[in-house]
């Protein structure tokens, strides 16, 4: 099964910027579909968004037109490009996959998780 490994994340202040990793131990190529989650500290993990095979991609409402999703298959790893931090977007950041977009909406039907990326937007 392939696994992944999040990196990425830090310090940051409002408004600023970071580009997280996730990168698979294997092929995603044939991976129907990605997503990022978060955790904020008390609260539930949250899907964030996610990336087709065929790259069409979906956000959250809380970050639309704020974050990038993208995936490099030929580099097995998938990125979230955040922009316009704000203290809410504090939270550790993972990524997980599924046989399609269905599939991984829903984070508590996901298992091997990793170990993620913490970040945190602060002044």
């Amino acid at each position: 099964q392939v696994q992944f490994v999040e990196s990425g994340g830090g310090l940051v202040q409002p408004g600023g910027s970071l580009r997280l990793s996730c990168a698979a131990s294997g092929s995603i190529s044939s991976i129907g579909a990605m997503g990022w989650y978060r955790q904020a500290p008390g609260k539930q993990r949250e899907l964030v968004a996610t990336i087709s095979a065929y790259g069409i991609t979906n956000y959250a409402a809380s970050v639309k037109g704020r974050f990038t999703i993208s995936r490099d298959n030929a580099k097995n790893t998938v990125y979230l490009q955040m922009g316009s931090l704000s203290p809410e977007d504090t939270a550790v950041y993972f990524c997980n996959r599924g046989s399609s977009i269905a599939t991984i909406l829903d984070p508590r039907a996901l298992d091997a998780w990793g170990q993620g990326t913490l970040v945190t937007v602060s002044s």
